[in-house]
Formats: structure tokens, C-alpha cells, sequence
């Protein structure tokens, strides 16, 4: 049995994934936030957060080259070519035309900062437009200075609150270590800095991953009063659509290998599949990753019948919004359609979930303790 049905009243992200890890592309900008910052060029070197610039030219125009300094780390360039880079806050940033990639290492350190630290809060958006925004989110960006994160993700936020911001920085796919690093050196050098995400902060995003970073620059959470503010994650919003199929016990799975090599995923996908829970499975499929999903399909059917329900929605709340219930049996063979990719979430039932009215539900056991 499927259904399907789509929704165009509304643009918005469906999943917590990471995407800049998952994505085929690589494009990364660079660092506007580092403590110091080395550009060859003889245009600009610019930095509004160090507390130090300096500039050495090779070619005798003064006016070729300029270094500015508003914040907090130091910031130099050094030119003689015509190219420029900009630092507003506090991670090394440097720049060449040899460059093969633009992610960066952590760079600065707590000991390159003078400012007393600001606040540092990572956010959950939620499915991604408004109405699913918790209240908390709203008001911890509106009271943030800075608002840092993947381009698409900004672009979710109202611009009633992007509008109070005093600067935002946001990247394409790819460098979601320098985009956090952004964030933690714009909160050192004094500001309120809000790092936003869709989804949870907590759940495939990089709630984790300022931590480690904080760790890292001999800071510590207290120091910026790390807090995390959470969103309504894509299983749960993916589930609402789909019914009521996650109120028995239930694990998530990411078929992404980009951090995790695809035999841990496959090793988890056989334990929890052996068990009666209800699976999410993120990062379902890209270019890349047709091999994971047809496994996944493979050891999903060698622990459940054929006939076991699978929801599929894919870019909930967006204008292209699809939503499916099908069967185990079915799945694979979806690998190549639209429905199936980045933006979809599946959840895959138990032996006890059943259809009923275009809807799946996984039992609670109140039928086993009530008559009703």
C-alpha cells in the first residue's frame, strides 16, 4: 500500500542531517573570524574582530593594500599579487591561489583573545519555517550579535530576525568544522554569537562538535555559557506526517559514511534491525551512496518480512513535498526515483506496525493492559 501527497505552502528543511558532511560538492569560503589572518594579494587584508592588523607589502603604493582591525585577534598580509581576505572575528585564515581546499585547521587559541567571551548558543530550527521554530529559538536569535551557519539554514530564518542581527556569516556546503570554529572565535572576541542548524542541535549537527572545538582552544563550556537550544527533529516532524509510527521505541541511523565508515553502519543496521525497533534512517541516498542504501535495504529485509510498513517523506514542508507509505519489499527499487534523496527521512516499522487510513501505527501496548 502507498499514499502520496504533497504540500506547497510552505519552503522549508525536513531533516537534522549534517549536510555540509554529506553533500557531493566541496565549496568552502573563508574564515571572516580568525585570529590571524595572512592573504597574498596587495588589495585588502580586513579583520573586524582582531585585536591587532598588520600588513606588509611588497610593492611601494600604500594605497594597494589596506589591513583593518575591529576585534580581537591579530590579522596580517602579507602582498604581492592582487588577491584579498577579510578576518571580523578570530581563526587563523589564510589564502592562496595554489590553495586545493579552503577548510581549515583550528587555529586561534583561548590565549589569543583579550575581550571578555560573549555567550555562544547552538540553535535548532526545526523542520525549518517558522511555525515549527520554538519560541526559545526565536528569541535566543534575536538576542544573538553574530549568526553563523550554512547558507540554506539561513535563509530559513525570518528576516525579522536576520534583520536584528548585527552580521551574519553563513557558508555553502562542505567546512562545517571552520564554520564552527567561526562561531566559537566570533564568541571569544566578545559577541553573542548564535550557530544555527536545522532540526535538533543534538542530533546529527554540531552541537558536539563546538564542544570538542572549545576543547580544543583551552576554552571551556562555562566560558561562554554554552547553551543548546532544541528543535523539533526530522523523525519526529517526518513521523507526524506519516501517522503515528514512533510511540514504541525507536533508533536512528545515518547512512552517510563520511565520518562513519559504511561497516559500523552496516553492524548497526544489523542490531537494530534485529530488534523490534522502529528505524529512522537518515542520509538515505546521494550520487555517492547508492551502494549504502541497496545494503541497508539488504539487511533491513534479512531481519523483517517483506510486508513490514516504510514511510517515506521527502522535503517536508518544501513546495516538492512527497509523502509514501509503502512496504519493506519496495524499497530498494525507490533508491533511483525522486522521492529518495538528501532531504528524505525514512521510517522503517515493526513487526507489530500496521497501515490503517493512509496512516502507519506502531502500537503503544495499551491494547495488551485495556479494552477499547
Amino acid at each position: 500500500m502507498s499514499t502520496t501527497s504533497n504540500d506547497t505552502n510552505e519552503t522549508t528543511m525536513s531533516t537534522d542531517t549534517n549536510a555540509d558532511a554529506d553533500t557531493d560538492t566541496d565549496d568552502e569560503s573563508t574564515s571572516k573570524c580568525g585570529a590571524s589572518t595572512s592573504a597574498s594579494g596587495t588589495e585588502s587584508a580586513s579583520s573586524t574582530c582582531g585585536a591587532s592588523a598588520s600588513d606588509t607589502s611588497d610593492t611601494s603604493d600604500a594605497d594597494d593594500s589596506s589591513t583593518s582591525s575591529k576585534c580581537g585577534a591579530s590579522n596580517s598580509s602579507s602582498s604581492d599579487s592582487s588577491s584579498s581576505s577579510s578576518s571580523k572575528c578570530g581563526a587563523s585564515n589564510s589564502s592562496s591561489d595554489d590553495d586545493a581546499s579552503n577548510e581549515q585547521e583550528v587555529g586561534a587559541t583561548i590565549e589569543d583573545f583579550d575581550a571578555d567571551p560573549g555567550q555562544l548558543i547552538a540553535v535548532g530550527l526545526g523542520p525549518g519555517h517558522p511555525e515549527g521554530m520554538t519560541q526559545r529559538a526565536k528569541d535566543a536569535l534575536l538576542e544573538a550579535d553574530h549568526i553563523v551557519g550554512y547558507t540554506t539554514y539561513i535563509e530559513l530564518i525570518p528576516d525579522e530576525i536576520t534583520e536584528q542581527a548585527d552580521d551574519i556569516y553563513d557558508t555553502p556546503m562542505c567546512g562545517e568544522v571552520s564554520r564552527t570554529e567561526e562561531s566559537i572565535d566570533r564568541t571569544l572576541a566578545g559577541n553573542d554569537v548564535a550557530i544555527v542548524g536545522s532540526g535538533d542541535p543534538n542530533v546529527y549537527a554540531l552541537a558536539g562538535l563546538a564542544l570538542e572545538i572549545l576543547e580544543s582552544k583551552g576554552a571551556t563550556a562555562s566560558m561562554v555559557d554554552f547553551e543548546v537550544v532544541p528543535g523539533v527533529p526530522a523523525a519526529q516532524s517526518c513521523g507526524a506526517r506519516l501517522g503515528a509510527p514512533l510511540v514504541n521505541d525507536t533508533v536512528s541511523v545515518s547512512l552517510s559514511d563520511h565520518l562513519v565508515p559504511m561497516p559500523e553502519i552496516e553492524s548497526r543496521l544489523h542490531s537494530v534491525a534485529s530488534e523490534n525497533f522502529t528505524i529512522t534512517i537518515y542520509n538515505p541516498w546521494s550520487r555517492k551512496r547508492r551502494d549504502n542504501f541497496e545494503k541497508c535495504c539488504e539487511i533491513l529485509l534479512t531481519h523483517r518480512e517483506p510486508d513490514t510498513p516504510v514511510g517515506i517523506v521527502h522535503g517536508a514542508g518544501r513546495e516538492d513535498e512527497q509523502v509514501m507509505i509503502t512496504e519493506l519489499e519496495e524499497l530498494e527499487e525507490l533508491g533511483e526515483s525522486e522521492i529518495i534523496d538528501m532531504t528524505t527521512t525514512i521510517v522503517v516499522g515493526t513487526e507489530d506496525t500496521y497501515v490503517w487510513d493512509d496512516r502507519m501505527v506502531t502500537p503503544r501496548g495499551y491494547e495488551t493492559k485495556y479494552d477499547y
